[in-house]
């Protein structure tokens, strides 16, 4: 857990320096000189960002927090979990998206809040609905949840603004001449840079959430199952929904763009063609090596989430354990 801190710390230290930059340029072309104004303009977006940031991921997600009543069972199932992991109750809610899926966010481990998506309770049964919420609490836990709703608010931010002056409103690029043009390509350089750091974070916990997920008393092939499923639900869905989360998905359990190029790996894991992976078939994945193509890694390296294949071969890991 140290490790996972400490690069999330690293990680908080470059995208501060990246947020200091851009204000120092920004006030230099506002003719505004001086260390002191430069910092706390900075730390004033970033202050900014901490603030609004889960309003955000509430719009963009259609969240309704539901309460011990209007769904029981979800949340005892939350409710267990946390006692479990001996963090404070979150708050429990539904976004109203057809995406399969789940998230945790929130500015402080008081303040967490886990959601499950109305595409997920659908497709998952109760085992592997408790597994996927195990691995959201885990997130809560190690507090990278706060790291990871601070860091997403910029490329969130960056990515609207790109679209916005380069697709979504042609007149204001005629009137403009080529100041709304050049407005929407910076944009879109600052969000792929920021979007790296935050898909490098991302990466890295979902290690820790699937480990903790397990630590929690939910079986490595239940949450390997879970994870096939979700794949699964991903490549069924038109691209126009995915467009639709493209700045938040970093959020959720896996990368949903990379869905249709996941499924084909995985279904070979599903030896006995049943949709699950049972913990034979995760034993079987154990002896085996993985060999990622460079088109793989590279793929990775701009992805939300780890290769799935590398993943579940890590849950085949803890599954020796179980044995």
């Amino acid at each position: 857990m140290f490790s996972l801190r400490l690069r999330m710390f690293i990680l908080m230290a470059i995208f501060c320096s990246i947020i200091y930059a851009i204000a120092a340029v920004a006030m230099y072309y506002l003719h505004i000189r001086g260390f002191l104004p430069q910092v706390l303009l900075a730390f004033g977006v970033m202050l900014f960002q901490y603030l609004i940031g889960p309003k955000m991921v509430e719009m963009s997600m259609r969240v309704k927090y539901v309460s011990k009543e209007e769904a029981p069972w979800l949340f005892e199932m939350v409710e267990d979990l946390a006692r479990k992991a001996n963090i404070p109750m979150p708050r429990v809610g539904i976004a109203y998206i057809n995406v399969p899926n789940a998230f945790a966010f929130g500015r402080s481990l008081k303040d967490g809040r886990i959601c499950v998506t109305r595409g997920i309770m659908d497709l998952l049964d109760k085992d592997e609905l408790r597994a996927v919420l195990g691995h959201e609490i885990t997130h809560l836990k190690s507090r990278d949840v706060v790291f990871i709703t601070f860091l997403s608010v910029i490329p969130l931010v960056l990515y609207y603004v790109f679209y916005s002056f380069t697709f979504y409103n042609p007149s204001r690029r005629r009137d403009s001449g080529g100041s709304a043009a050049l407005i929407g390509v910076a944009a879109f350089v600052f969000y792929f840079i920021t979007n790296l750091l935050v898909l490098y974070a991302s990466r890295i916990r979902e290690y820790f959430a699937d480990k903790g997920s397990v630590s929690l008393g939910n079986s490595p092939s239940t949450m390997a199952t879970a994870l096939y499923k979700l794949v699964y639900g991903a490549a069924k869905l038109p691209k126009e929904n995915l467009k639709e989360i493209e700045g938040v998905k970093a959020f959720f359990l896996n990368d949903l763009s990379r869905a249709q190029s996941e499924i084909s790996d995985l279904a070979q894991l599903d030896l006995d063609r049943t949709g699950t992976i049972d913990p034979y078939e995760l034993r079987s994945l154990s002896q085996k090596r993985i060999n990622l193509s460079f088109a793989d890694k590279a793929m990775e390296i701009l992805s939300t989430h780890p290769n799935m294949l590398k993943r579940i071969k890590q849950l085949s890991e803890y599954n020796k354990g179980q044995n």
